[in-house]
């Protein structure tokens, strides 16, 4: 499956990272509070109270659009880039970038046996932690990530915003071992990798990341469909770090396919 490409970028142009505070007119105004409250300890608790969070929700609404994201953000005092804020959003089982409904908003924080601000900051802790080292978590949020950050009607994903997240996403992953390298032939019939198969066989590099973007971006692809941004992740897991043991034949999409051959050439000093 091939991208579009009807309008190329500049070779080399530098991708944003992902920013969960954007919103599809990156307005920034001056937030309301989030819908968290004093009780009379003094603890800022999760308020589930519908008149106190409508004081706060969009006002054709009862969610919670990128204002309320961005004061959440200064709350926890985490950084909009922060890779965990990912996590957070398959938790709440955020709609949309920046966006979060008071069903998912109330039940994601309940199931992680959160209520308070201090709690929270554990919890991202812990949500960190888990996407870092726990590789079938790591896809869960990885394909959700694809989900809910692609804009309304569209079925791919724009390729700064894919970029973005793959820059904050993969070496995360690469660094905490949930993207271990499964050298071929050992992985069962769901894709898992098996315990004590296979060698020490090198596999995916950083820079890699960055020739993927480059190859991208000289390709003049305008975005990434959901085939490629789920089919990515396999290859990232199960490629050699010499591109030889790629099997042209199976079912990889024709993107990647080209990109293999691009990585050789440039391991050979032709590109």
């Amino acid at each position: 499956m091939r991208t579009t490409t009807t309008r190329p970028q500049a070779r080399g142009a530098p991708h944003r990272r992902a920013n969960l505070t954007r919103s599809s007119t990156n307005t920034r105004v001056r937030p309301p509070p989030f819908p968290l409250s004093l009780n009379p300890a003094g603890s800022r608790r999760l308020h589930a109270n519908t008149t106190a969070r409508s004081a706060c929700a969009d006002p054709d609404g009862d969610d919670i659009s990128v204002n309320g994201t961005i004061q959440l953000c200064e709350d926890l005092s985490v950084d909009p880039e922060d890779v965990v804020l990912l996590a957070v959003a398959y938790e709440l089982k955020s709609p949309a970038m920046g966006q979060w409904t008071r069903k998912g908003w109330t039940d994601g924080w309940k199931a992680l046996g959160v209520d308070t601000i201090p709690a929270m900051k554990t919890s991202l802790a812990t949500l960190r932690q888990q996407l870092a080292t726990d590789t079938e978590y790591f896809r869960n949020v990885y394909n959700y990530t694809f989900e809910f950050s692609r804009p309304p009607g569209q079925r791919s994903l724009g390729l700064d915003m894919a970029q973005g997240f793959w820059a904050i996403l993969i070496p995360h992953e690469l660094a905490g071992g949930a993207l271990a390298h499964v050298p071929s032939g050992a992985q069962d019939a769901d894709g898992d990798a098996v315990m004590g198969a296979g060698g020490a066989e090198e596999g995916w590099k950083d820079e890699y990341t960055q020739w993927w973007f480059d190859f991208l971006q000289q390709s003049g692809a305008k975005g990434v469909s959901k085939d490629v941004w789920h089919m990515f992740l396999e290859f990232v897991r199960t490629i050699d770090a010499q591109f030889q043991k790629y099997d042209p034949e199976a079912a990889w999409p024709s993107t990647i396919d080209d990109f293999v051959e691009y990585a050789r050439n440039r391991l050979a000093g032709n590109a």
